[in-house]
């Protein structure tokens, strides 16, 4: 297996008659999805999605692939790829098309209709081309076919992209439901023709590698929603992603059964919902949604609440409910459904979510309890019978963490394909595919970048640093005066503090030692502020660390006069 090294350059010009593959996101991390295929000069964009920020990112709303790589060839994209609707896969679209809004969107109807919504918001009208299972397009010189693929939203769509290099199969995210719910089986006869064709590069999901066996059958959850609905007496507020549209259609079946009305809470949720079923894909019957404002109206026997949150995200319907900052208030009896999965890292959140609605008395159902989820991502068994059909002569796992990507290439080494033929990248890592085999050739800049509000890549790592001293010991600040000519204080220390645990009235105790340390500094003929502010700021941290072992952010400000 190819492996990628820290000391990779910056790679050299794609060989003639060769292919280059760049991940800018979704290798080493579950979401940030974005791959760059370049042929002939040409590149071509299979998703763009965002990251969503863990506890030690505070104040970032989303992480986005850096596009630095691309930036100064924008012009030589013949298409942005969108393999389904979910944020981890379009939501960076938004960014990308904001430095070149006519790039075209390529993908099946809901997903352009789910990305064209959200483009509304930025005041962006893409140009955009609606594709099928089956369906061929040219895109530039690149053949793209494209094939169904089971998820857990619908029409998401696998693309074969034909080349003069050689034939990549990238499967965007996929499972293999013998049972879905909308008959939409992932088409294993089309990639058993693509096999038979000859595959040179099989990029396959990752996520579920490690998980032995076949994922469950989106139905077998069915039977367990009816039951937590038969056994509720009060409000059944349900959490899901914005997208799961076959998990809310479930909801939407076991509410019609048990007598039940359903209002939709949160902007996205409310937006895609409404899309899905303008398009067909949600099927609501007459008289069960209401509006959220008419639940008071309501006995609470006959409500469910479908809203965002199941991930623990502070700002989401869910978590402002645990914590009272929402209009609906959890009361005793309610109960709470997350119906999802956990995304590695959200752990905490989502556990502190719990915590507080079942403070206020709600019975919480969710995975560790109740089979109220199943994945949208293939496992080891199914990814084995893949590889078996596919029979690729190069495989690239991707959408994973490192211990996916592992997992993953020894699943296709089990199933043949040569150890020396299996690349384990990362992002930034281009791999070339020359000659029918693949090979690490260098690497390019595939950092975070920070959303924040309004301000986009303004946010550092330095700014992350300060963000979490600042949450976690708190700071100081000292304000003095000194004169400009000696050195000697004028005014002050005067010192304020917030959130370092230490009592103002504590720290009059180190005024003494700032004074000395100025007065040794003005004798020394050292009068520039802000080599007074770096001594202020040596001196108090100096002693706070001594004293309480802590280390809050030290804020001196030395004026002269």
């Amino acid at each position: 297996m190819s492996h990628p090294h820290p000391e990779l350059g910056t790679p050299p010009a794609v060989p003639e008659g060769g292919l280059r593959v760049t991940p800018l996101g979704g290798l080493g991390e579950i979401g940030r999805n974005m791959t760059v295929i370049e042929y002939g000069g040409r590149l071509l964009v299979v998703d763009c999605g965002v990251l969503f920020p863990e506890d030690e990112q505070p104040g970032i709303d989303l992480i986005l692939p850096d596009f630095t790589a691309i930036r100064d060839r924008l012009d030589d994209i013949d298409a942005i790829v969108l393999t389904h609707g979910h944020e981890d896969h379009i939501g960076g679209v938004p960014y990308l098309l904001r430095e070149k809004p006519d790039i075209p969107l390529v993908g099946s109807k809901l997903t352009l209709a789910l990305i064209e919504a959200k483009l509304q918001e930025h005041r962006i009208r893409p140009y955009t081309l609606e594709v099928k299972e089956g369906g061929r397009e040219r895109l530039g010189p690149f053949d793209c076919e494209f094939v169904a693929v089971n998820h857990s939203i619908p029409d998401a769509l696998a693309v074969a992209i034909r080349t003069d290099a050689g034939m990549i199969v990238h499967t965007g995210d996929f499972k293999m439901d013998q049972l879905p719910l909308d008959g939409r089986l992932t088409d294993l006869r089309a990639f058993a023709r693509l096999g038979e064709e000859g595959i040179d590069l099989l990029l396959s999901d990752s996520t579920n590698a490690e998980v032995p066996g076949f994922v469950a059958p989106e139905r077998d959850i069915s039977n367990v929603l009816r039951q937590v609905f038969a056994g509720a007496r009060h409000r059944i507020i349900v959490a899901s992603f914005a997208s799961h549209i076959h998990r809310i259609q479930q909801i939407v079946d076991a509410a019609h059964e048990h007598g039940r009305r359903i209002a939709f809470v949160g902007r996205s949720m409310v937006r895609n919902m409404g899309i899905a079923r303008d398009l067909g894909y949600l099927k609501v019957p007459a008289g069960l949604l209401v509006d959220v404002k008419a639940l008071d109206d309501l006995p609470e026997h006959e409500v469910v609440l479908v809203c965002t949150g199941s991930q623990g995200e502070p700002m989401a319907a869910l978590s402002r409910m645990a914590n009272r900052d929402h209009q609906i208030r959890i009361k005793p009896g309610d109960t709470v459904i997350l119906a999802s999965s956990l995304i590695p890292g959200n752990e905490n959140a989502v556990y502190r979510v719990i915590n507080g609605l079942t403070r206020w008395g709600a019975h919480v159902v969710h995975k560790g309890n109740a089979k109220v989820h199943v994945s949208g991502h293939a496992s080891a068994g199914e990814l084995l019978y893949f590889y078996n059909i596919c029979q690729p002569r190069n495989l690239m796992p991707v959408h994973g963490e490192w211990r996916h990507l592992r997992a993953n290439a020894e699943l296709g080494a089990q199933t043949g394909i040569p150890e020396d033929h299996i690349v384990i990248a990362e992002d930034g890592v281009t791999v070339d595919l020359v000659d029918g085999r693949a090979r690490i050739s260098g690497k390019v800049p595939a950092g975070y970048v920070y959303v924040d509000g309004l301000s986009v890549g303004d946010v550092t790592e330095a700014s992350l640093k300060d963000r979490r001293i600042l949450g976690d010991e708190g700071f100081v600040s000292i304000f003095i005066v000194v004169d400009s000519n000696s050195g000697k204080i004028v005014s002050g220390p005067t010192m304020q503090t917030r959130g370092s645990g230490i009592d103002d009235a504590d720290f009059q105790k180190v005024i003494p030692k700032i004074e000395e340390a100025l007065t040794r500094s003005a004798r020394d003929g050292v009068t520039e502020p802000h080599q007074l502010q770096q001594l202020v700021r040596r001196t108090v941290g100096k002693w706070v660390s001594d004293t309480y072992r802590r280390r809050p952010m030290i804020l001196p400000v030395v004026l002269d006069v």
